[in-house]
């Protein structure tokens, strides 16, 4: 009974491609629909090294830490180390031992990369969910975790490219 039941589906594979071909085109699985441009232009945000496209908007050190323990606590543990998902902190200095620790302070060399990424795919559960002001405060309040930026920091459009990476 199995093998006629697949017959069908089997059959129906071949048949979709020839009949799209006899009415005039090529077949196309109905999935979807086209974006417009305004669509495509609200999620084309990407932000080069050098700080091109950063959005408007500012973040501080003190904000950040609030919205890291609501939203990254859990996966990244307390100041950044310890959690599951990887530490954000920590490992400055050893890139070059035989024992590198990798993690955002570390290793990723440009703090606007840090807002692209935090932008596009945290947190989590909801990526793309934070508004530019709470990532510029997430990034300020991760960064400042190792000293990159003082305690006080606010980071924008303008100041965000200007902070040096240990790396």
């Amino acid at each position: 009974m199995r093998e006629r039941a697949a017959l069908p589906a089997l059959l129906l594979l071949f048949a979709l491609p020839v009949a799209a071909a006899e009415l005039g085109g090529p077949w196309r699985p109905a999935l979807g629909e086209s974006a417009d441009p305004v669509t495509i232009a609200a999620q084309d945000g990407t932000v080069l090294p050098d700080g091109a496209d950063l959005p408007p908007g500012q973040g501080d050190v003190a904000t950040g830490r609030a919205l890291y323990l609501q939203h990254c606590l859990a996966c990244h543990g307390p100041e950044g180390r310890g959690g599951p998902n990887g530490d954000l902190a920590g490992g400055l200095g050893t890139l070059a031992t035989d024992a590198p620790v990798k993690t955002v302070n570390s290793y990723w060399p440009h703090a606007t990369t840090v807002f692209d990424y935090v932008r596009r795919a945290m947190p989590y559960p909801a990526p793309g969910s934070l508004a530019d002001e709470e990532v510029y405060a997430l990034v300020a309040y991760v960064l400042s975790l190792d000293g990159i930026v003082p305690e006080d920091a606010v980071l924008d459009a303008e100041r965000l490219p200007a902070v040096a990476m240990p790396n």
